[in-house]
Formats: C-alpha cells, sequence, structure tokens
C-alpha cells in the first residue's frame, strides 16, 4: 500500500510539473491557457510537491499568493506524508 501511494505521489508530482511549464509555455506564446482550478486540481490530488518546484522552476504563478502559499503547504504536506510512509521521524516529531 505504501509503495501505491508513494508512485501515485511521484506519478502526480511528475505530471504537475510537466503542466506548470507547458502553462508557462503557453502563457509567453499567448496560447490556450490550462485554468487555475486544474492546476490546483493536481496538486491537491498528489502532485504538490510537483507543482511547487514547477512554480518556483519556470517561474510560473509566482505572483499570486494564493499559489506561493498554497502549493508550499501542499508541497510540505505531502514530504512530510512520504517521510511518514517511509518509516523517518523527523527530531522533535513524537512517535506513536
Amino acid at each position: 500500500m505504501q509503495t501505491t501511494i508513494l508512485g501515485w505521489i511521484a506519478i502526480m508530482s511528475v505530471w504537475a510539473f510537466i503542466t506548470m511549464g507547458y502553462d508557462k509555455r503557453q502563457a509567453k506564446r499567448k496560447g490556450q491557457r490550462i485554468p487555475e482550478k486544474n492546476l490546483w486540481t493536481l496538486a491537491l490530488l498528489g502532485g504538490g510537491i510537483g507543482a511547487y518546484i514547477g512554480m518556483q522552476t519556470f517561474r510560473h504563478k509566482t505572483r499570486r499568493t494564493s499559489f506561493r502559499i498554497g502549493f508550499l503547504l501542499l508541497a510540505i504536506a505531502y514530504g512530510i506524508g512520504i517521510l511518514y510512509l517511509l518509516g523517518i521521524t523527523l527530531p522533535g516529531m513524537i512517535e506513536a
């Protein structure tokens, strides 16, 4: 089960990263854009890490506070979830 969840997060993160790059390219070319709702959906469904890295890499949506804060929080949440699934505890974390 852990492998499935980690695989899902990896796939969704790659998809979100690529989508952020594509949308940035479309923005530069004045082409058809990807709706913000779809970017959020990808991030919420497991692609938070990829969406945040894509936002920073492509300098896309960085002026939008909701994206900057929201994608960062999702990336942190998914990062903590990955560490938990891998059995890694951070200093100061209470073990169950």
